[in-house]
């Protein structure tokens, strides 16, 4: 079926800069709008858990799974093996919660394990979209998106340059809906672009779902051609991920 693209960052927003005010009567009143926390973990395995026999290897799988698990009803969580693809990272688990605690508690769960002693944090993304945007089964609309239903997922961290700070948020907007616009001539490909300017070096943390990477690498191509792509100041490592079971992604390990 084919899967339309998502724009998570095309919200209307408050214009104006900061100012400083020497006291406030009464606080002054915010919407509240619900958003979600999405966190890409990606991990590489020590060398040394190749040389543990298969018994042991079994028996700490096991426990990292059950805690793994546990956190299933209080974030959508997806595993992907990168064994093959890169030299960087073997595992990365998406997840996408209400609470950055709770994405804290389960990393800090998930090393606590035998088997996370073996793990080594290859790269760590955070961002946030703007609304509820990731459900786990709900038909799909503006806000509203079931995640997780591709094979393949091409993970893109994007860094602009100081000329785009400079442009007014209309101004930016339009130049990411030319890119928007050329998403729509690939209806297999899922774009999801979430904001994570504040929480590291990035500015946005852009990925695509796929079933077909030959569509995605078409993709990629002409989007390195639009005037957005002109204030890309980094937008590497991409990193190709392919969703399978956790079990199937620790097995790949050796």
């Amino acid at each position: 079926m084919p899967i339309e693209l998502v724009n998570s960052q095309k919200e209307t927003a408050d214009a104006g800069g900061l100012r400083l005010v020497e006291d406030v009567a009464e606080p002054r009143p915010f919407p509240v709008i619900e958003s979600q926390f999405v966190n890409f973990m990606l991990l590489r395995v020590d060398k040394d858990w190749r040389r543990l026999d298969d018994d042991t290897k079994r028996e700490y799988k096991a426990e990292f799974t059950e805690v793994f698990d546990r956190f299933r009803g209080e974030m959508l969580m997806f595993s992907y093996s990168l064994v093959g693809f890169d030299s960087k990272a073997d595992l990365m688990f998406w997840r996408i919660s209400n609470s950055l605690d709770v994405i804290q508690e389960m990393t800090s769960a998930l090393f606590h394990t035998r088997f996370g002693s073996y793990l080594e944090t290859a790269d760590n993304y955070l961002a946030s979209t703007k609304r509820m945007m990731f459900v786990s089964d709900s038909s799909e609309d503006r806000f509203y998106v079931n995640a997780g239903e591709r094979m393949y997922h091409f993970l893109y961290p994007c860094v602009k340059n100081s000329q785009w700070r400079e442009k007014t948020i209309d101004e930016r907007d339009a130049l990411m809906e030319e890119n928007f616009m050329i998403g729509k001539k690939f209806p297999n490909i899922r774009i999801h672009l979430t904001h994570a300017f504040g929480f590291g070096e990035q500015d946005y943390i852009i990925s695509f779902e796929t079933d077909e990477p030959r569509d995605f690498l078409n993709l990629a191509d002409e989007l390195a051609r639009t005037t957005a792509s002109k204030f890309t100041m980094r937008g590497t490592p991409i990193y190709t991920c392919r969703q399978r079971s956790l079990s199937e992604c620790l097995d790949a390990l050796g």
